[in-house]
């Protein structure tokens, strides 16, 4: 790990201004930055962290009755808070990692992140949720660009993240069990105008949709809407953990136990 100086703004303000120095990079729950320093694989002069500002923490409902979680709440609050308004998104962040990473870990920096195996983007994409930052809102559709990818500019940080409520939901994860991240994961959401899927882990692009799946769910949201559709291998994951054709079917499996679980 290299050697750098830390801050601990109280405010977003204060977080906006010391992020405004030379190489300084935001610190969520540090989940992933802090391995990476240790492997030395990131060089900043300043961490500038997150977790005491107060004013991005928590879970409530909006006036137009969505549900808000701000950037800083770490995933066993929204496990806990979560879990009367939008159940299938309590139960996905009940299932992240371990009790240590669901004390630390939070919504913000996973997010922010974007890894390919991650769940919240999953959610986030399947919600249609909308990304709040200190300086704009983002819809899901426009801010997941790729693997490790968003439309995140250099120093935005994520204050909140507000999830239209869904009739029913659920996320399945078949889950790889060391890093207990998803090997494949899908999330249905339905709404009154239609079935929103997002797949994560499979794909070498990072979290995706699965138009063909929402089309068929939309006319008739069952497990047997889904069961004759499949997906190309080409372009989808392939490491020791499993190869690429392999990842293309699981997006099958977690697709149609997803639709079982939300009926």
């Amino acid at each position: 790990m290299y050697s750098f100086d830390m801050a601990r703004p109280r405010s977003v303000a204060e977080a906006v201004e010391a992020l405004g120095q030379d190489e300084a990079q935001p610190l969520g729950g540090g989940q992933t930055l802090i391995p990476t320093l240790k492997q030395r694989l990131a060089m900043p002069s300043v961490l500038v962290s997150l977790s005491a500002i107060d004013e991005i923490k928590g879970v409530c409902l909006t006036d137009d009755g969505k549900l808000s979680i701000g950037g800083g709440t770490t995933h066993g609050v929204v496990a806990r808070e979560a879990a009367q308004h939008y159940p299938g998104l309590a139960a996905l962040a009940a299932k992240i990692g371990d009790p240590a990473v669901r004390n630390r870990g939070t919504i913000g920096g996973s997010l922010a992140n974007n890894d390919p195996s991650a769940c919240y983007p999953a959610a986030a994409l399947a919600s249609g949720a909308t990304i709040v930052t200190d300086k704009r809102e983002i819809a899901a559709d426009d801010y997941f660009q790729g693997m490790f990818a968003t439309a995140l500019d250099e120093a935005e940080i994520i204050t909140e993240v507000r999830f239209p409520i869904p009739e029913k939901s659920a996320y399945l994860k078949f889950e790889q069990p060391a890093s207990r991240f998803a090997l494949v994961a899908a999330f249905v959401a339905k709404y009154a105008d239609g079935v929103r899927v997002a797949i994560t882990g499979a794909s070498e692009g990072g979290v995706f949709r699965w138009a063909e799946a929402e089309k068929a769910l939309s006319d008739d949201f069952s497990e047997g809407a889904v069961s004759d559709l499949s997906l190309p291998a080409d372009g989808m994951i392939a490491d020791l953990h499993g190869s690429a054709a392999y990842r293309a079917h699981l997006v099958g499996v977690m697709t149609r136990r997803a639709v079982a679980a939300a009926c």
